[in-house]
């Protein structure tokens, strides 16, 4: 038995993953444990998870893999530093104390932090090397071609790649600092939300806008090429010897200084929002072109954080060149740590892989789960008035009931997810045929702004009728925005379509109905789908047959479980927490129900906003 611990840690989002005999085990994130979204620190809790779930003592360990090499990131900033000297001092000064204490001097920080694990070997791969084996290694296919699209790692920003077998390898890469997610980051900064956690939000805003700053952006910022290669104006940027992401220049470029977070959204946001988001698809359309044309290859992989903007990969499924793709659902810096043990297992020491036709990835579905015990121990702890369902079909019946009275629902069943999406284990549920449940969710349970979208969660075999997805196209990682189609959608009246032309009003505009699912249809007829299948997601699928038996819709709302500002919850304690100070209705622990009209020490409207205001916004 060979045992492989992969880690991601100190730049953002740390995680552990373990995989044994080429199996993966357990994967999760640091933040799920500490509650600090997206913790940087060393993965101590979820090493712990991760040994614990495979069973195996730290001592025991063969091979720690690291998701890239620290040297060669050293080497790239302090050789940024130099170009633009004297600029950017006051970055350098702040960085290099950082760097100089811990992550110059890796290996001994692990080995310090992992002292049990004497006999294991550590391998440190580069960066891009883990997000192409993330995505390579547990995808469907046996031969693919491979995209990768982050911000940066040690100097890659983008590569491609290709995957034959238990082998990969990369063919050609960009270089810092020219790069795509750097470019959506900067707008993202513009747009008043915060760099790494906010580019969704940057996405889901793009539909309200029009893109009438795309033009700008082509002409100044960005000198793109057919293969998708392409230049970026530095001039504009601050990124490389500054605080910030953009400068005056480019603030004259488009009107004004950044948005101030939590300020009015007007509509030259909305518009420089579907801006770089077009220009952000045309780049990585033609980027899989190339890798199209390079490998020859029909399916292709895509891992980094821009693998994450669902809405590209959505027209990449749809007009690319590929006949199919697959994403990791991990495809940020968490992901890293995954792909890193599953380069060891098959690149490093060439063992093989096989393919049976659908991904190693298990749902992502790779975290903690709790017994029916310790959760009734934490219940009584509480004295928590709650029922406990001997038979399922019975507790699915009743929540098929309770959503369909419009009631919302939070859902903690099973493993927890590994990666950024709530995909049926840590989840709040609601109707998606009612009008008011995404205003109602965004503003009573989720504490957000009014805009941001939904997603369904959709039976798979009910899916074609609903969304625009080709055939034998499935989601289940809730990475791909499809139409919703024509039949389901609504003939807006005359107001109604004056409202969606309103500038500025925001809410407005999202209370339209548009089709017979309004809550996860977006602003442009839009929906970012779960395909949700037996053999993956369990009690999740049977809890939409449920609903469907109830009501003829086999569709839900499905959003992550947790406040705005605070990671997806973990355990019983997060799950129960988020449900006493949020305008949830119910709770689901397993086999166990509790009732918001049961809870005897209900905080106030007040005592709510005082607890919420402690998580910054995210």
């Amino acid at each position: 038995m060979t045992t492989i611990l992969g880690l991601s840690a100190f730049y953002h989002d740390s995680a552990a993953a373990l995989v044994v005999d080429g199996r993966i085990v357990a994967a999760a994130q640091e933040e799920r444990f500490t509650r600090k979204k997206h913790d940087p620190a060393f993965p101590t809790n979820a090493v712990a998870y991760c040994l614990k779930a495979g069973g195996i003592p730290l001592a025991e360990l063969d091979y720690v893999a690291f998701y890239d090499k620290p040297l060669l990131k050293f080497d790239r900033l302090m050789e940024t530093y130099l170009a633009f000297a004297p600029r950017g001092f006051r970055s350098f000064q702040l960085a290099m104390p950082v760097w100089l204490k811990d992550k110059i001097h890796l290996r001994r920080l692990l080995r310090r932090e992992l002292a049990a694990a004497r006999r294991a070997r550590f391998v440190f791969t580069e960066h891009h090397e883990s997000h192409a084996a993330s995505a390579f290694f547990p995808s469907p296919f046996e031969r693919a071609a491979i995209l990768t699209v982050d911000g940066v790692g040690e100097w890659s920003t983008a590569t491609i790649g290709i995957g034959e077998g238990n082998r990969m390898r990369l063919l050609r890469e960009m270089s810092f600092p020219h790069s795509l997610g750097l470019l959506y980051s900067a707008f993202t900064y513009y747009c008043g939300f915060k760099v790494n956690s906010g580019e969704y939000k940057l996405m889901g805003l793009a539909p309200y806008g029009k893109p009438v700053y795309a033009e700008t952006i082509r002409q100044h910022l960005i000198d793109v090429r057919p293969d998708g290669s392409f230049w970026l104006g530095l001039a504009y940027f601050d990124y490389c010897q500054g605080l910030t992401m953009t400068n005056r220049r480019f603030d004259q470029l488009f009107g004004g200084p950044p948005r101030a977070p939590e300020a009015q959204i007007e509509q030259r946001h909305m518009d420089l929002a579907a801006s770089v988001q077009l220009v952000t698809e045309e780049v990585v359309m033609r980027m899989a072109h190339e890798a199209h044309r390079a490998t020859q290859l029909p399916h292709l992989v895509l891992a980094g954080g821009v693998a994450l903007n669902c809405v590209a990969n959505g027209k990449l499924l749809r007009d690319g060149p590929f006949q199919d793709l697959w994403v990791q659902p991990a495809a940020g810096d968490a992901g890293g740590a995954l792909g890193a043990a599953l380069f060891t297992w098959h690149q490093l020491l060439q063992k093989p892989r096989s393919v049976s036709g659908q991904d190693s990835q298990q749902g992502s579905l790779l975290g903690p789960c709790y017994s029916n015990e310790a959760i009734e121990i934490f219940l009584q702890t509480q004295a928590a008035v709650s029922r406990r369902f001997a038979d399922e079909a019975q507790l699915l019946a009743e929540l098929a009931r309770l959503l369909a009275q419009g009631k919302i629902v939070g859902w903690f069943c099973g493993r927890m997810e590994f990666g950024p999406r709530a995909l049926g284990a840590r989840s709040i549920l609601g109707d998606p045929r009612n009008p008011a449940m995404q205003s109602v969710m965004n503003l009573k349970i989720k504490y957000r702004e009014s805009f941001r979208p939904f997603a369904p969660s959709v039976l798979k075999e009910r899916a074609a009728e609903y969304f625009g997805l080709p055939p034998q196209t499935e989601s289940p990682y809730m990475l791909i925005v499809a139409p919703v189609n024509a039949r389901q959608r609504k003939t807006l009246t005359e107001a109604e379509t004056q409202t969606m032309t309103v500038e500025d009003d925001l809410r407005k505009r999202v209370n339209v109905v548009r089709s017979t699912v309004p809550a996860v249809t977006h602003v442009d007829y839009s929906a970012r789908i779960q395909t949700v299948d037996a053999a993956r997601h369990g009690r999740f699928y049977r809890l939409l047959q449920a609903f469907e038996k109830e009501t003829g819709c086999p569709v839900l709302v499905n959003t992550s479980f947790n406040v705005r500002g605070e990671p997806i919850v973990e355990s019983p304690a997060d799950a129960f927490r988020c449900f006493r100070w949020t305008d949830m209705d119910a709770l689901v622990l397993e086999d166990f129900l509790l009732l918001k009209a049961d809870l005897l020490d209900a905080p106030s409207d007040d005592e709510k906003q005082k607890h919420l205001s402690a998580f910054a916004p995210d």
